[in-house]
């Protein structure tokens, strides 16, 4: 991507965090049928801040099989937050993906155990969760770095154990 593609798409990104744009887009299904799952608050908590995001809770086994593909648009402040009802090893891909996503690795008591920046669209590799998780959070590329998200910072949601 050009230099100045990837620098409006940055501004975007500042801007819409600072809340200046919010604009609700559905997922494409394979059919072509817009879908959404319901989506709830989660806050993130990092060093440079509290940051609230709007998150699709995937939690039975078709939705986590579908998580975020297809889709060609994601707002900056929505997410998909997959919940596996157990701590254990995670393997993420991007089969069917055309978004480069981040992947948050949250432990039960939503602290962020590691984060995949960036993630290849299409691809079939496999991205490890390198210790049992029981939740993954997926953004848009770059978000977690805009934020400053690092390992052992905190999301609130009422899925995580207090």
């Amino acid at each position: 991507m050009p230099l100045a593609g990837r620098l409006l798409g940055q501004l975007l990104v500042i801007a819409t965090l600072l809340g200046l744009s919010m604009q609700p887009v559905a997922a494409q299904q394979q059919s072509g049928e817009p879908m959404l799952l319901e989506a709830e608050k989660l806050t993130i908590t990092s060093a440079q801040g509290s940051f609230d995001f709007d998150v699709e809770i995937a939690d039975d086994s078709s939705e986590q099989a579908r998580g975020l593909m297809f889709r060609t648009d994601l707002p900056t402040r929505r997410g998909m937050l997959f919940d596996f009802g157990q701590s254990r090893i995670v393997a993420m891909w991007m089969k069917n993906t055309p978004l480069s996503l981040d992947m948050v690795f949250v432990l039960p008591d939503g602290s962020v155990a590691s984060v995949a920046e960036r993630t290849e669209p299409f691809s079939e590799r496999i991205i490890p969760s390198g210790e049992p998780v029981s939740h993954v959070l997926e953004l848009n590329a770059g978000v977690a770095r805009l934020i400053g998200l690092k390992p052992g910072d905190k999301l609130v949601h009422r899925l995580f154990v207090k």
